[in-house]
């Protein structure tokens, strides 16, 4: 079986969890680093023969634009993370669309290519959230990956299935890759990716790829280029907050070497393609 590997391509300080502490209008101020933690994921992904899908932030790739050919001229897939990193449910329908159709037509504009997929910021189409669907379908989205089967407080879909699928809706049809779980009793624990990866056991992960594997279907993880970065600034948030984000930085690179070398990956729209 060959799984899906994703990255959220976001600098340190556009990350959900900051959004209290951290303005969009003072994001110039900060140090950028997304630039040289992305180089190190492209060569860890080449070192394992490992194709990979970049959801990246529209503000970012305007930023760096050459960083945004580099992944695409390694053979990787370029998505789309909406524009500003706003949450789903905080923005009206039109403000959504206008977030969608500029990152899409910037990526295309810097790769050449179109671009099939998006991941919503923190996973954010949740319950109350499908009119999102129906925006991704009518500006020419082919998959969504933002339906993430769990309950946890700010975001999750609950109701959701575990495999990739099929979601119609009047418009249309849009494929959906969820990110991986694993199935304990009645209930979806998340695997995917970002803190679960970083700091619960490497074992999870790896049975959700093999469970999904036994299921017949590509598990979808994913990963955001400052989880490589023990380095980053420290920045002055809660505790919890800050157990969350900076816990385990020091070994997620190792991490996903071992997680590279165990399993295959290729970028979602591949699969997309053969449904």
């Amino acid at each position: 079986m060959i799984h899906h590997f994703s990255v959220d391509v976001e600098e340190y300080f556009q990350v959900s969890a900051f959004e209290s502490h951290v303005s969009r209008k003072r994001w110039n101020d900060f140090e950028s680093r997304v630039v040289n933690s992305v180089s190190q994921l492209l060569e860890m992904f080449a070192e394992h023969d490992a194709g990979a899908t970049f959801f990246v932030l529209g503000w970012v790739a305007e930023k760096h634009p050459e960083m945004v050919r580099s992944i695409a001229a390694a053979g990787h897939e370029v998505a789309s993370h909406g524009w500003d990193h706003r949450l789903v449910g905080r923005q009206s329908r039109d403000d959504f669309r206008d977030s969608v159709k500029r990152t899409k037509e910037l990526l295309e504009e810097l790769t050449g290519e179109p671009v099939r997929g998006f991941r919503a910021p923190s996973f954010s189409i949740t319950p109350g959230c499908e009119w999102a669907l129906d925006v991704l379908i009518e500006e020419g989205h082919a998959y969504d990956s933002s339906l993430f089967p769990v309950s946890r407080p700010g975001y999750g879909y609950p109701a959701g299935r575990r495999d990739p699928h099929w979601i119609e809706r009047d418009v249309g049809r849009i494929a959906e890759m969820p990110p991986a779980t694993v199935r304990v009793g009645k209930l979806n624990l998340p695997a995917g990716g970002g803190a679960y990866f970083r700091l619960l056991p490497y074992s999870l992960a790896r049975a959700a790829a093999r469970s999904s594997a036994q299921r017949g279907h590509p598990a979808t993880f994913y990963i955001h280029p400052w989880e490589i970065d023990p380095n980053q600034p420290r920045l002055d948030v809660s505790l919890l907050t800050r157990l969350r984000h900076y816990g385990g930085l020091g070994r997620t690179a190792k991490r996903l070497r071992r997680f590279l070398g165990e399993f295959s990956f290729r970028p979602i729209a591949d699969t997309v393609a053969s449904l």
